[in-house]
């Protein structure tokens, strides 16, 4: 009997039950036992699983976040953790591991590969910064919530003549606040790929204004910063536990400019984790399906160390070195199109 083991790991995301859902189905259609594995790779450390059954999954499908729970342990940290995670994976008789995550989760699962454990992973961010897939499950969800935020600072944006800063996640790739801010015909787009000139976006405000449209919507990413900053604005230098820091402070860092240097009234509004929240789109819940049934797939024929991935309209499967040895920054090309825009 194959037992399977599934966890999530990082930030939560709209999509995540619908990936479990799949994989308990799917296995179990196969024959396969299910383990939940409880709080991402902690719990594998710590040896909280649970199994999983038809009755475990029914009515998550629209569910946001994750009814395994998550966290952002890595088990690499130490000798001690890593010792304990073998050890757990052999006490209950676990013959393949799904991790499902992000940048962090994924570069764990790459490494246990690389020992020889049975592992297969599904790309989850709402950043939509995993490499060799065209989407990550969760992006969409989090574009739809940022794109609503957007209409809705349009109409106080105009009646009160502001500028209207949105903060948006994104600390190294800037997807949301691009097709995010095109879709909510945003008048400036900031993002962490291209380090902005502040003197070139007051320009494009006071553009706006001299024509008589009296009020300017700006999306910038957690992770953008100006020309001549070296690292992006943190809210405190604190790491995790895969060294990254708590982004977040460069929207008042635009207001507090803008207002000074155009002599408009500006507000920032700092969307944080509102955007990974909430029901799932209806796209994520297809895709995070999609996923997790080729997942399982994968275990069947015992094609460990991949990854699945969306790419054109076909689920395909990559290594899981060749997923985490970059991240996907924003396609210029698109970029390019918001800037149309600009000033206009």
């Amino acid at each position: 009997m194959t037992t399977i083991g599934v966890l999530t790991g990082g930030g939560d995301c709209p999509g995540l039950n619908a990936v479990i859902r799949a994989v308990v189905r799917s296995g179990l259609r196969q024959g396969y036992d299910i383990l939940g594995i409880r709080d991402g790779w902690l719990g594998l450390i710590t040896g909280n699983v649970e199994p999983l059954t038809d009755y475990s999954v029914t009515g998550i499908l629209p569910k946001g976040g994750t009814i395994l729970g998550t966290s952002r342990t890595n088990p690499f940290k130490t000798e001690a953790d890593l010792q304990r995670l073998q050890d757990n994976v052999r006490k209950f008789g676990i013959d393949a591991i799904v991790a499902i995550g992000g940048e962090d989760t994924l570069s764990v699962a790459a490494k246990l590969s690389r020992m020889d454990m049975p592992v297969v992973g599904v790309p989850k961010t709402i950043d939509n910064d995993v490499a060799g897939t065209d989407y990550t499950f969760g992006f969409d969800t989090a574009v739809a919530i940022v794109t609503e935020a957007i209409d809705r600072l349009h109409t106080t944006a105009e009646s009160h003549h502001r500028v209207m800063v949105v903060e948006v996640m994104g600390r190294h790739a800037g997807w949301i606040a691009t097709m995010a801010g095109i879709a909510g015909g945003a008048d400036e787009i900031l993002i962490p790929e291209v380090p902005f000139d502040l003197e070139d976006v007051c320009r494009h405000l006071r553009a706006r204004y001299e024509r008589g449209k009296k009020f300017s919507i700006v999306v910038v990413a957690e992770g953008a910063r100006p020309k001549g900053m070296e690292t992006a604005i943190v809210q405190s230098t604190k790491t995790d536990e895969f060294g990254h820091v708590r982004l977040g402070g460069v929207g008042n860092f635009l207001r507090d400019q803008l207002e000074e240097k155009l002599d408009m009234e500006t507000r920032v509004t700092v969307l944080g984790h509102v955007q990974r929240g909430g029901t799932p789109t209806a796209h994520d819940r297809v895709l995070a399906t999609r996923f997790g049934v080729a997942v399982v797939d994968l275990i069947r024929e015992k094609d460990f160390g991949k990854m699945v991935a969306l790419q054109g309209n076909a689920i395909v499967s990559i290594p899981l070195e060749e997923a985490v040895e970059r991240l996907k920054t924003v396609d210029m090309d698109l970029y390019r199109i918001a800037s149309i825009f600009y000033g206009g």
